[in-house]
Parts: C-alpha cells; sequence; structure tokens
C-alpha cells in the first residue's frame, strides 16, 4: 500500500508595499544599499572620525589659531568663519565619495552586487545616498559645536535650514565630480591625491576663511569666479540675515550644472567599468 505525503501548499509571493511599487527598482534597491552604507558607518568607529572629529579640529584650529591675526579676536572672527568651515567641512566629505567608491571597486565588492536580482545603478546610487547622510551629520555636528562656542544667528530656523541646504546641494554636485575621477582612476590613494589638489585650491582660494578683498589682484580674479566663494558668501548672507538671491542663484546653478554634466558621466563610466 502507497502512502501518498501531502506536499504543504507554496505561500504566495509577498508583494510590495504600495509606495514600494511606485518606485523605480533603481531608486527602491539603491536606498536599502544606502541604508546597508549607513548602518556599516555606524558600526565603523574610524570611520566616523571624518563626520564628527574632523570638523571640530577644524573649527577650533581656524579660531582660536588664526582668528586674531585675521579679526582681532576669536569672537569676531567665529561669526565669519563658521559658514566658510562648514561649507569646507561638506565639501571635503563630497572629495571622500570618490576614495570609497574606488576602494570599493577595488575590493570587488561591485561584482558580488552584480550577482544580486537588483538594478545594476542601484550600488552606486546607494553609495552616494549612503554618503548625503554623512555630509548631513557632519554639517549638523559643525554647525552644534559652532553654536556651544557662541555663534549666533539673527536668521532664524529658516534661514539656517536654507544655509544648510544649500551647502548640501553643492555638496551633491560636486560628489559627481568626484564619482566620475574614481571611475577613470583606478587606486584609491590617487583618487584622494587628484581629490586634494582639486578642493585644495578651490577651498582656500576663496572667501571661505578669508574677504576676496585681502588678496593679490590676480587672486582676487580667481575668488570672484570660484563657485566655492559664491556659496560661502551665499550661506554666510543667509545666516546672517541678508540680501543673498544673487549668490544663492550663482551656487544652485553651479550645483544643478555639476549634476547635469557629471552625473551621466559618472553612471556611464560606471556602467562601462563593471
Amino acid at each position: 500500500m502507497t502512502t501518498t505525503l501531502d506536499t504543504p501548499p507554496t505561500p504566495p509571493a509577498v508583494a510590495p508595499s504600495a509606495p514600494a511599487r511606485l518606485l523605480p527598482s533603481t531608486v527602491r534597491h539603491g536606498l536599502s544599499l544606502a541604508r546597508r552604507g549607513v548602518v556599516t558607518t555606524i558600526h565603523s568607529p574610524e570611520a566616523l572620525l571624518d563626520v564628527t572629529l574632523q570638523p571640530v579640529i577644524f573649527l577650533l584650529l581656524f579660531v582660536y589659531v588664526f582668528g586674531g591675526a585675521i579679526a582681532g579676536n576669536s569672537a569676531d572672527y567665529l561669526h565669519y568663519a563658521l559658514p566658510g568651515v562648514l561649507l569646507q567641512t561638506v565639501v571635503f566629505a563630497s572629495a571622500g565619495t570618490g576614495v570609497g567608491l574606488a576602494e570599493d571597486l577595488k575590493t570587488g565588492i561591485f561584482d558580488r552586487f552584480r550577482s544580486l536580482p537588483i538594478s545594476r545603478a542601484a550600488p552606486l546610487v546607494g553609495a552616494i545616498g549612503a554618503d548625503l547622510v554623512r555630509y548631513v551629520s557632519s554639517g549638523v555636528i559643525m554647525l552644534v559645536f559652532g553654536f556651544a562656542l557662541g555663534y549666533r544667528t539673527p536668521a532664524g530656523p529658516l534661514g539656517v535650514l536654507a544655509a544648510f541646504a544649500l551647502v548640501v546641494a553643492f555638496a551633491f554636485g560636486l560628489c559627481w565630480v568626484f564619482t566620475a575621477l574614481a571611475m577613470v582612476v583606478r587606486r584609491p590613494r590617487s583618487v584622494q591625491g587628484l581629490s586634494a589638489l582639486v578642493m585644495l585650491p578651490l577651498t582656500f582660494a576663496s572667501s571661505v576663511f578669508v574677504p576676496t578683498g585681502t588678496m593679490p589682484g590676480w587672486l582676487q580674479g580667481f575668488a570672484a569666479v570660484n563657485p566655492v566663494s559664491r556659496t560661502a558668501d551665499a550661506v554666510r548672507a543667509l545666516l546672517d540675515g541678508a540680501p543673498a538671491g544673487g549668490a544663492v542663484t550663482v551656487s544652485l546653478l553651479t550645483s544643478a550644472a555639476l549634476v547635469v554634466i557629471f552625473a551621466p558621466l559618472a553612471v556611464a563610466l560606471y556602467r562601462r567599468r563593471t
């Protein structure tokens, strides 16, 4: 006599939630990988140093080492320098996006992602999304520490949010430049060195730390067209509650132009390399 064993019914596939179905697969998969990147950073203490400790060191050094020589006292220089150091901190963090991508490409993690049933561009979107969280975290720490040192702004919460959003938007535009660079230059150290060659002239030959009127004439010309100067001026004006329409417009247009030019280029180079 043959005994027939009943096979348990296969459970029905769980359909994605309505909000998830409305999102393209690249966005959904990218958000999942971005969450992975954020969790990895949280559980890696050394990876948190450039987000937590570095902004504090930058502000302390510039205010208390150079403040007396530049502005006569540290309190006055803190009011001038905080918007610029805020911008510099987040912009330097954007350069770290390219270095991190170059390291991931070297270790082969992106090859493992290719074996998963996910959108091919999702790992790139996820990496940049995780770095956006780093930019925001770094900027918040800088603002909180600046207020603890005595910085005050008449702009109110909306002015602070507008200035902060402008900084993050500019860093987001720049991160695509360094992403494209990471797709071309294969060694992480080379990406880091080239990023420094780009960022140091842009940040120091600008109005981030000193008024451009104190510079030699030939350098003033470069600082005047430097997008970092225009963004620093816009952030400073927003935090001071002063009119900043022209500088804000230039900064936003620059950020948009960087995304329009370098985002498709970075994605094309990424697809070619992976």
